[in-house]
């Protein structure tokens, strides 16, 4: 190896001498490793594989490799016995005239080097460069051949590439004001960048100011609301601090909350620790056991590190109810100095026991991220534990009891082996059956727990719903994928909590049609970095009535809500007490919130505004009136938060609000 590698750096060192700095001068390679002296070529490439980093390189260096059989191959910047530097790489197909992004990676590897692997057909020309936008030092980069036959793969569900250009760097797509449709949020040290989704189409730019980030979120993102103001709130988690930016009351800004504590962030949550109503913030520690802040309600965050992961190389963290009890746990998929997942089952007392001999998966598995979910629409939560470095995956069957049987034999888990840092799930083609995302593969549910590879590839990234259409998309990676779905129909949900958290997050949603029963969570952060859509998302197939439809909100409430169509996006409102909720097609708005004597109402009730109620959390009706005028008399009652009730002929709807 040692010749070999030295004979390398001859060569590559003469044809660095000669060319390597534009397209037309790529250096061919094949299966092995290479040595970069330096990057300093002049040709940079005009289209970026990946969001990382958008300020602009100085140089790039050009390879080429010539596949000659349809295969998989990994490309890394992580080389045994070699210097780690921080690169960033694009790869493309086509000719140097038409290039086409085929996967980018910026941080996929340790300690900032990069990792990607993708499919690749016999015959065709791929274009691997290294940008100099972190370094234009010298490194070694390792090609490796898959070694498993590649699975013939179909079309189930197609994207196009869509130009957007968000100011900052894009790291989340959610609704940022409210209005059910999904927005583009991206980042920079003293601003939020919100491309704000329209109802005609489009984006219209709104920029919010923040304070000067003390952490920026160069590793990830989460988003919720935790000062319960109505407004998502956002989490930063960097490879030295902390930042949450609390939106204010108006809406038109951040202020920020940022401790002197060392945490080496690798994924971020926003979650109920102790279901007390106030969401919390959690955050992977790469380098010590795992920290969190729990929200006291009143605007103020108390750190806490230990008790969910006691040890190094914490990297992807979500929460999940997979032993159907009610409450959230909290699953880490571990990596590097202690590659052991977590399984932290939640006691509901306060306490979490970790459960991974049980699970199976201590057996220093290398991932960054998994994907959970109900697969087989069983009713319980299965998973893909995605491999970023083992060269295996496993995906694990729940057993409806806490346990979990390994299935990857015959899932096509076991011959997709493509690494990746990013896994989640979602129903892409709205058929009902959640399918499997990472950076070099969209593996397809056939619904019996197998799985096919898309032809198409999206690339990892943030997931919504950004032009209304009811079929999911994909930013991040390579951009915006827009998804140019199919005939299949869909219902997306938007939970607003009362007594448990303003978002809902941590909620259980199971729909049931004609198709089956499918249950959801309302999820904040899953993945490694990226944030997606809060609204929850369920593909119907041909289905075009929903039979059922019941929210579990983390108080305990359990609400049945009668669903009228499909092709939409519904409000479920938690009510305060366990009773049938009716989605209708009235609105209204309460203003101003919070009040201090009156509080106004407008909007559109078709059954008339009837009778009004004021209930507070208790459950109890506190207040009673007549809305003929719209405005309702609340002096009488004590500040604190408070849910309106409006019934009419036309049914039932309801708005929180707070009393000062």
């Amino acid at each position: 190896m040692v010749r070999s590698l030295i004979l390398s750096s001859l060569l590559l060192t003469a044809f660095h001498a000669l060319g390597q700095s534009t397209c037309a001068t790529a250096l061919p390679v094949s299966a092995g490793i290479h040595i970069v002296p330096a990057v300093d070529g002049t040709e940079l490439p005009t289209i970026l594989c990946t969001t990382n980093g958008q300020e602009p390189a100085q140089h790039a260096i050009w390879y080429s490799y010539l596949a000659t059989s349809d295969t998989t191959i990994v490309i890394s910047t992580d080389v045994s016995g070699q210097p780690r530097v921080n690169t960033r790489m694009h790869i493309y197909s086509g000719t140097c005239e038409a290039l086409q992004c085929e996967v980018g990676n910026d941080d996929g590897g340790p300690e900032y080097t990069s990792r990607a692997s993708f499919t690749v057909q016999a015959g065709q020309t791929y274009f691997i460069v290294f940008d100099d936008l972190w370094s234009a030092d010298s490194f070694s980069f390792e090609l490796t051949l898959a070694n498993y036959q590649v699975v013939l793969t179909e079309t189930y569900i197609t994207f196009q590439s869509t130009f957007l250009s968000p100011q900052g760097q894009p790291l989340a797509v959610v609704d940022m004001d409210n209005d059910n449709r999904d927005d583009v949020v991206a980042v920079q040290n003293t601003f939020v960048g919100i491309n704000r989704q329209l109802p005609e189409g489009g984006f219209e730019t709104v920029i919010l100011p923040t304070p000067n980030a003390t952490y920026m979120p160069t590793w990830s993102m989460a988003a919720g609301d935790l000062n319960g103001n109505g407004y998502k709130d956002l989490l930063y988690g960097n490879g030295y601090g902390v930042s949450i930016m609390l939106r204010t009351d108006d809406g038109l800004g951040f202020t920020q909350q940022a401790g002197p504590e060392y945490v080496f962030s690798q994924r971020t949550n926003m979650v109920d620790i102790n279901n007390d109503g106030n969401l919390d913030a959690f955050v992977c520690h790469d380098v010590a056991p795992n920290v969190y802040y729990l929200n006291d309600g009143n605007g103020g965050f108390s750190y806490t590190q230990g008790g969910l992961g006691y040890s190094c190389g914490n990297y992807g963290s979500i929460w999940i109810d997979y032993d159907n009890d009610g409450d959230m746990d909290c699953f880490v998929a571990k990596c590097g100095c202690d590659p052991a997942d977590l399984l932290m089952r939640n006691e509901g007392n306060g306490t979490f026991v970790n459960m991974a001999s049980a699970f199976g998966p201590e057996d220093y598995h290398q991932s960054w991220s998994s994907a959970w979910g109900d697969f087989d629409n069983d009713g319980d939560l299965d998973v893909l534990i995605g491999g970023s470095a083992s060269g295996y995956h496993k995906f694990m069957q729940n057993n409806g009891d806490g346990t979990f049987t390994n299935v990857t034999a015959g899932s096509g888990m076991d011959v997709s082996t493509n690494q990746s840092i990013e896994w989640t799930t979602h129903d892409f083609d709205n058929d009902g059956w959640l399918d499997i995302l990472s950076s070099s593969s969209l593996l397809m549910n056939q619904g019996d727990m197998t799985f096919r590879p898309n032809t198409y590839l999206p690339g990892s990234g943030s997931v919504g719903d950004l032009n209304g259409d009811g079929f999911l998309d994909v930013l991040g990676q390579i951009g915006y994928q827009q998804n140019l779905g199919n005939e299949n129909h869909w219902l997306r949900i938007n939970t607003v909590g009362t007594v448990s958290n303003r978002g809902g997050i941590g909620a259980r949603i199971t729909l049931t049609s004609a198709l089956g029963t499918q249950i959801r969570e309302v999820r904040s952060g899953d993945g490694f970095k990226y944030m997606s859509s809060l609204m929850v998302h369920f593909g119907l197939g041909a289905d075009t009535q929903v039979q059922s439809l019941s929210v579990r909100w983390p108080s305990g409430i359990v609400q049945e809500v009668e669903v009228s169509g499909v092709d939409q996006v519904i409000d479920v409102i938690e009510p305060l007490t366990t009773e049938i909720a009716t989605t209708t097609d009235d609105t209204f708005v309460l203003f101003p919130n919070p009040a201090m004597d009156r509080l106004n109402l407008s909007g559109t009730m078709n059954g008339g505004i009837g009778n009004v109620e004021v209930v507070d959390l208790t459950g109890r009706v506190v207040l009673t009136a007549r809305a003929n005028t719209s405005t309702i008399d609340i002096s009488a009652l004590a500040a604190g938060q408070y849910m309106l009730r409006v019934r009419n002929s036309g049914g039932v709807v309801e708005e929180r609000f707070s009393k000062l």
